[in-house]
């Protein structure tokens, strides 16, 4: 596939994630690097970005008590660079606030430097909510070297 140009842009949607996108969503995660696990379970909490009926891009979120975590966040290569990741985080965020949730965690090995620009700081795992910790992502998914990061949503009112 070829770099996208401005008018592909404009033929791009971003929509929640169905039962059928599981494949391709997969796909994705796959080529990037990113774990499985929890996919399926999660999958209706995910965003797609889809253009001439390819899924090009994903990120998903998990839900618990007034915490989420942020995951599974990938961009086809030739659609990188794009702004896509970045829409897809900030929809799901918008998502999150909306939930009131308060605190969004994330794990990445990759991409410590990236989600500083988006909000998110470093944090210790310990310091990672027990109900997050309790996520597959945090005890089987990730290395324990993968780095936390926590980025505080503000609040309405």
């Amino acid at each position: 596939m070829t770099a996208p140009t401005a008018g592909d842009r404009g033929c791009l949607s971003v929509r929640p994630a169905t039962g059928a996108d599981r494949p391709a969503v997969e796909a994705l995660l796959s080529r990037s690097g990113l774990p499985l696990a929890g996919v399926e379970q999660w999958l209706p909490e995910f965003l797609v970005a889809e253009h001439e009926g390819a899924v090009v891009a994903v990120a998903g979120m998990e839900l618990y008590e007034s915490s989420a975590l942020l995951r599974s966040v990938a961009v086809a290569p030739e659609w990188r660079s794009t702004g896509l990741g970045r829409r897809l985080v900030d929809d799901l965020l918008d998502r999150a606030r909306q939930r009131e949730v308060h605190d969004v965690y994330l794990l990445t090995t990759t991409a410590e430097h990236y989600f500083p620009r988006l909000g998110f700081c470093c944090v210790e795992r310990g310091d990672v909510p027990g109900c997050v910790q309790d996520s597959v992502e945090f005890r089987e998914a990730c290395p324990s070297s993968a780095v936390a990061m926590r980025k505080t949503l503000a609040t309405a009112g």
